[in-house]
Formats: structure tokens, C-alpha cells, sequence
């Protein structure tokens, strides 16, 4: 072959090949960087797993600082009656937590709603008689439960209660108490940052003006419902009050507010102001300072909650309180948090480290996080920096991999990769700060990947060119095999023991005349039908040899070990005419929708195990990876006595010896097939195990047993009595597989030999004259 010069066009093609190299895996990088800073769902989504991962092998330690739960649980329920108690009951309960020692009590409760155990309104749900209108007058003179609730409220004191911000319509104002103060540049608004919502479910105002604090309870999940970052404040969007949209802030951080006693005004850092940190050009809230203490925040406001699990210990039973059964001392200088455990009363979340959490608890692991002065942050240029490193080491991959290759590029990663990672937990372990190692070494490989992939594609193009030349003379997959293994092209075999199937498509004939002026009909037809029966040999592990036309030949356990291989063929077989009975229904209703005539196609299978020479198979100039020996003749022939016998399928009897625990078989014959002087027993093959194990079949094939018996001993009148025995037994239990013409192929001989009776020394066999 004479050299081609290097024409303009080869050299163009070159150079675009080598620019694909840089310009598609910086495509892959860019793409990574855009959904990064987009922080699409699914990328937030693998960032919080990692985080979750985080929480769940190191959790905070817990630390009681004296944050307690009173809690609304069941026995509270059971012993002091449904939810919602009388305001004097709650009454008494406050009272006595704050004579505990509580030094502020905080409601993880909304009381929206007046007390409908007050008398003035019970009262009026009374049956009117005589004295419906005295009674209301006395009522009248009787205490409001809901004035003496906030008598109670505002005498003992340090008290807060809490609203509920919706995004239904607005209807109350809830009593804005702690509130905020900015500090950031000019023109930047604190409701640009936080959540704003439309509404709001309040208390009650007499309630809300007697407490000491009022606070929102929001605690917002993430899209997978679980909680990791808590809003500190929200914003009511109220457009008729004159200081603009009130701002509130969460239970946690009013009830730490009022025990220190600090100031109403708590300072909001955003980023820019004197003392933040601003290096990049994101904005957004950095921290919140209330009373001495920072709480550091995302820029939405949130706090991330550093999670210690659920305690036992933080929880006291509100009933306990109630009936003074509380330890001496327990509830001193203690912070306490009215809520319920009680599934009924839906404030039930989910949280990185339980599944199912009071949402109550929640707040108190804040408030403990906000005593010990422990936060986990993760600050708002985190995610700038994270995005700046992959974009450089993302580059560094692009430039690197055309040049340097696969290997050198991998090591690198690999060890940036496990550095990222360590250094990710060493922050979250020692500095309680949250980094995202794996957003980016996913995109990193996801480049590797495709520059790798490149070169390697322009390697395999030369080989398809290689490929292409010999598909025409030699089958695919030994094409495949000769491309790795060079040495095998050579003639020759081995020897293994395997199964055989031979499929074979009844009356092809008559079906080939109907498309006597289609033929592309006809070949659209056959490979309709052999795409299935080849789908399930192969999803068997089989081997397909050959098709025939409308045959196929198949085996098992070469070129690779099938373990029970017998079993493999028989469930390849079953399948088979599952796949068959799919395609005619589909075929049925085409041929009634287009008002064709209809014609069913129909298989015959047969199968036999045996040893085999099995290899390259051929001559010099050409061969094929193929099988020979008497068992493939077998398999062959028993294909073809599958029609003569009026069943589907016809096994040998070592595939049967093989397959005999796991299908439901029966002996058809001792026949002495065409081309052979040795009797072979031959088998049908009629359902699975689950047939095969029932009692209905277990009766069959004993009644069947008994008519071979019978027939071989030459007692035609017995075997005639059994062959309607079991064409009972097996009517309404098969199915698929009709043995109607098995038994009346027994008939038949039965009236021949009543007519011309065998030998005395007959042993059964029948010698096939067809193949």
C-alpha cells in the first residue's frame, strides 16, 4: 500500500480532533460551575447528604446547660383530659414552673383561639331551659379564663409566647416585641435577605401584650422534608403598618434575648458592615449579635442546628408539673419550653440524626447551641470559594489530560480528591464549619472522565477501522475475541458438557404464502418473532449459534461456565413461550383494528444435554465459534418430534435428570429417533417449579407414570382407562401446554396394536421414521 500525502482535509480533521480534546471536557466544567452557582435542587440535595453524614457520625455533645422541655406527651393527655387544656390549667402550669426555679418559660404553642371552657362561652353551649338567662348572668360575673391565663402570663413574668407566619391570607398583626437593627452598606435592606410571609396566626392580643416576649415558631424543613437550618427571623409582609414589614424573631433566640435580660434590639450584621467579612461579592446576612453573644447565620438568616440527638433528659411531663411530682431542685435556673411530644398534635420533624422528632426539641437544641456559645456555621462566601477551587482545578484537568494523559491527571485528582475530603471533615470536626468536598470531586471526574474518554475514543476509532474490515467474513463476537485474544485464531475446540436448544417456527410454509407479495412483510414478521425467543435466551446466559430462517439454535455453558446450565435452557424455553403468547395477543388485536385475517404463529422447542466439541469451526480461510457431537444432533431431532407428539417441548433425559427438582416434566416416550439405533427416554417440558411442586401436577405425573407402565406391559384396556384419567387431571391445570394430542397419540397406537399386536418381547421402543 502506497503512502498518502497529508492533504488539508486530513490536517483540518486533525486539528479538530485535537481541539476537542480542550473544548469538550471545558463544556463538562462549565456546566458543573453554572448548576454549582445555581445551586439547583439536586446539587443542594448531595450537598446536604454529606453534611447529614457529618452530623450522624460525630453529633454535638451534649452538654445540659438546663434547657428544658415541659411536655404535652400522652400520659399528660390521658390523665388531664384532650388538647386543648383550660387557659387556668395552663395558668397553674406557668405558675408553678416559674415558683420551680424557671427563670423563663417559653411557649412552643399558638393560642389563636378564645378558651371555650370559659364560662361565658360554655354557658351558651348549654340546652336552654328556664334558667338559660340567669345562668348567663352569672356567668358574666365569673372570671374570663383567658384574661385570668394573661393575669397569670404578666405576673409571674418572663414569659414568651408565639406565632405561627403562614402564606395564607393575613389576618392578625402578631406583637412585635424583640426586634432588629441593620448594620451593612447603604441601600441594603434586611427583608431583601430573609424569608418575607403573607400571614400569620396569632394569640390572642390580651395574651400576647401580658408576655414578656413573643416569638415566631417556624421551623422550615428542607425539599426532602428534613430539618437542618432554622430561620432567626422572618418578616411579616404588612404593608399598613408604618415601619414597613415587621421582622420577628424565632422562640429560640427571644427566649436567650429575654434571659440575659438584654436590650429588645438585637444588631443584624449583613455583609459589608464594619467588622464582616467581605471578599467576595456575595451579600446576604452574616450574624446576628443578641445580647453578648454573635450567632452566626447563612445569608437567608438561618441557623444551621448542630444536632445532639434526641435526650430523654431535657423532656419533663407537663402532668408531673401540674401534680407536683417533680424532684426537689429540678427545674432551677433553668430555661423551659412548653410543647408536645403527642402524636396527635402534629409537631412531629425530621432532623439529619431522627427520623421523627418534637419540633419543640428542635428549639431547644438552638438554645443550648446559643448557652454553650457552640455554632455550625457555614458562612455565605463558602459556596464562592468551593466554586473558584473547581473552576482552577477543573482547568488545571482540561489542560492537563491532552498532554500528561490518563494516569499522572488521576493520581493528582485522587489525592486532591482525598484531600478536599479530609480537610472538609477537619473543619466540620474541630471549627464546626461546613464545607462541600463532594459537588466537587463529582464534577472533577465527571471531566476526567470525558477528556479521558476522548483520547481513548480516538484509539478505539482506529480499531472500528480494523473491525469494519473483517465484520463482512467473520460473526461480531469473535471479531471481539480476536481483537483481544490474537492467539486464539486458530482451528480447534474443546470438550464440555452443555445444553442444547433447537427452536423451530410451526407451518413457516403456509405462513411464507401468505406473503407471497411482501417479502419485506414477511422478514418484519420473522425478526418480530425471534427478537423476543433471542432476548430470553440471552438474559439466560445462552449462546446463540445460528439462525436458520426461521430457526434458532442455541447453547449453554460455553464459552463461559453456566452453572446448571439444564436449568438455564428450560427457563430459557418456558420464557420463550411466554414471549410467543405476548406477541400473537398484540398481533390478534393489530389484525382486528387494520380488518386483516389473523394467523397464530406457533414454536416447537427442543433440548438436550450432553458432552460437545465446542470451538472455532471451519477451514483456513474461514470460520465460526460453533458446536458439534451427538447431543446437538439429539437436540435437533427432538425439536422436530415435538409436533409429532402434540407438545411444545421436547427434553432429553439427561436435561431432565438436571432439571428435575425445578420444573414440572413428564416422560413422552422410549423412541428411537431417525439416524439413531439407540432408544432414548424423551421428556415434555410443561411448566415451572411453582407448577411442579403443586399437588395437581403431583397427581398427573403419577397417573401419567402408571399409562407408560401400563402401555409398555402391552395392557391396552388399563392404559386406555388412565390416558382418560389423566387427560382429566390435566384439563384444567396446564394451560399453555395441551396434551390432548399426546394421549391421542397413544390412542392410536393402542387401535394399532389391538389390530397387529407387538412382539411378546416388545420393550416399548418406537422407532421414529421422520425426523
Amino acid at each position: 500500500m502506497s503512502d498518502q500525502p497529508n492533504t488539508p482535509g486530513r490536517l483540518s480533521r486533525a486539528r479538530v480532533t485535537l481541539w476537542l480534546h480542550y473544548l469538550v471536557p471545558l463544556a463538562v466544567l462549565l456546566v458543573c460551575v453554572v448548576l454549582r452557582w445555581q445551586d439547583v435542587p439536586l446539587v443542594g440535595q448531595l450537598r446536604m447528604s454529606v453534611f447529614d453524614t457529618y452530623q450522624r457520625i460525630a453529633p454535638r455533645a451534649f452538654e445540659d446547660v438546663g434547657v428544658r422541655i415541659i411536655d404535652i406527651d400522652e400520659r399528660s393527655l390521658d390523665e388531664m383530659g384532650q388538647w386543648p387544656w383550660p387557659r387556668t390549667r395552663l395558668a397553674e402550669l406557668i405558675y408553678r414552673l416559674r415558683l420551680a426555679g424557671a427563670q423563663v418559660v417559653g411557649f412552643d404553642i399558638v393560642f389563636a383561639e378564645p378558651d371555650r371552657t370559659s364560662p361565658q362561652r360554655v354557658v351558651h353551649d348549654w340546652p336552654k331551659n328556664d334558667n338559660s338567662d340567669a345562668l348567663a348572668k352569672l356567668a358574666e360575673t365569673l372570671p374570663d379564663h383567658d384574661l385570668l391565663f394573661a393575669e397569670f402570663i404578666n405576673g409571674v413574668g418572663q414569659v414568651v409566647t408565639a406565632a405561627q407566619l403562614t402564606s395564607q391570607p393575613f389576618s392578625t398583626l402578631p406583637r412585635q416585641v424583640g426586634n432588629f437593627s441593620v448594620g451593612g452598606e447603604a441601600g441594603r435592606h434586611l427583608v431583601d435577605f430573609i424569608p418575607v410571609l403573607s400571614g400569620a396566626t396569632a394569640n390572642l392580643s390580651v395574651i400576647e401584650e401580658a408576655a414578656a416576649g413573643n416569638a415566631i415558631i417556624n421551623v422550615s424543613p428542607e425539599q426532602d422534608g428534613v430539618v437542618r437550618r432554622v430561620p432567626l427571623m422572618l418578616a411579616l409582609d404588612h404593608e399598613e403598618t408604618l415601619i414597613g414589614k415587621p421582622v420577628y424573631p424565632t422562640l429560640s433566640m427571644e427566649v436567650f434575648r429575654i434571659l440575659q435580660d438584654a436590650p429588645r434590639t438585637m444588631n443584624v450584621r449583613l455583609s459589608g458592615a464594619s467588622g464582616a467579612t467581605r471578599w467576595t461579592t456575595a451579600e446576604g446576612v452574616e450574624a446576628i449579635r443578641v445580647g453578648e453573644v454573635t450567632i452566626p447565620t447563612d445569608q437567608s438568616g438561618h441557623m444551621w442546628v448542630h444536632f445532639a440527638g434526641h435526650r430523654a433528659e431535657r423532656y419533663i411531663s407537663a402532668v408531673d408539673v401540674i401534680k407536683g411530682n417533680l424532684p426537689e431542685r429540678a427545674l432551677e435556673n433553668t430555661v423551659v419550653l412548653i410543647g408536645t411530644s403527642a402524636a396527635g398534635l402534629l409537631d412531629l420533624r425530621s432532623t439529619p440524626l431522627d427520623p421523627v422528632l418534637p419540633g419543640v426539641e428542635i428549639h431547644a437544641e438552638m438554645l443550648e447551641q446559643m448557652l454553650l456559645g457552640q455554632f455550625l456555621t457555614r458562612p455565605y462566601w463558602v459556596a464562592e470559594i468551593e466554586t473558584l477551587v473547581l473552576l482552577l482545578v477543573g482547568l488545571f484537568f482540561v489542560l492537563a489530560i491532552p498532554k500528561l494523559g490518563a494516569v499522572w491527571p488521576a493520581i493528582i485528582g485522587g489525592t486532591m480528591t482525598v484531600a478536599a475530603g479530609g480537610f472538609s471533615w477537619w473543619a466540620y470536626s474541630s471549627q464546626q464549619i461546613l464545607i462541600d468536598p463532594v459537588y466537587g470531586a463529582v464534577s472533577l471526574v465527571a471531566v476526567y472522565l470525558i477528556a479521558s474518554s476522548i483520547g481513548f475514543m480516538r484509539t478505539e476509532g482506529e480499531r472500528k477501522q480494523v473491525r469494519a474490515a473483517f465484520a463482512n467474513y467473520l460473526s461480531p463476537a469473535l471479531v471481539e475475541q480476536l481483537a483481544r485474544h490474537p492467539e486464539r485464531l486458530k482451528l480447534g475446540g474443546e470438550t464440555r458438557d452443555m445444553t442444547l436448544l433447537f427452536c423451530d417456527v410451526r407451518g413457516f410454509t403456509s405462513i411464507s404464502e401468505g406473503f407471497k407479495s411482501n417479502p419485506q412483510g414477511l422478514t418484519r414478521l420473522i425478526n418480530r418473532l425471534l427478537t423476543p425467543l433471542s432476548k430470553a435466551i440471552l438474559d439466560r446466559e445462552g449462546t446463540i449459534d445460528k439462525y436458520m430462517g426461521d430457526c434458532i439454535m442455541a447453547f449453554w455453558n460455553a464459552p463461559l461456565d453456566v452453572p446448571a446450565h439444564a436449568r438455564r435452557a428450560c427457563e430459557s424455553a418456558l420464557a420463550m413461550f411466554d414471549a410467543l403468547e405476548h406477541l400473537n395477543a398484540r398481533r390478534a388485536e393489530e389484525a382486528t383494528e387494520e380488518g386483516q385475517d389473523y394467523l397464530p404463529l406457533n414454536i416447537g422447542i427442543g433440548i438436550n444435554s450432553g458432552n460437545c466439541l465446542v470451538g472455532n469451526m471451519g477451514s483456513d480461510q474461514r470460520f465460526d465459534y460453533s458446536v458439534l457431537g451427538d447431543a446437538v444432533n439429539l437436540a435437533s431431532r427432538l425439536e422436530g418430534q415435538s409436533k409429532n407428539y402434540g407438545v411444545g417441548i421436547v427434553i432429553g433425559e439427561e436435561t431432565a435428570r438436571q432439571a428435575a427438582d425445578d420444573f414440572a416434566i413428564l416422560e413422552l416416550d422410549l423412541i428411537a429417533v431417525k439416524g439413531k439405533s439407540e432408544a432414548v427416554r424423551i421428556f415434555t417440558l410443561l411448566g415451572d417449579s411453582t407448577i411442579a411442586h403443586s399437588a395437581e401436577f403431583t397427581d398427573l405425573r403419577d397417573r401419567h407414570m402408571q399409562m407408560i407402565q401400563s402401555y409398555r406391559l402391552q395392557d391396552w384396556d388399563g392404559t386406555e382407562r388412565l390416558i382418560e384419567e389423566c387427560i382429566n387431571l390435566a384439563t384444567d391445570m396446564i394451560g399453555q401446554f395441551d396434551l390432548a394430542g399426546l394421549y391421542g397419540l397413544y390412542r392410536d397406537r393402542i387401535a394399532t396394536f389391538r389390530a397387529s399386536p407387538p412382539p411378546s418381547d416388545w420393550d416399548g421402543v418406537f422407532v421414529a421414521t421422520s425426523k
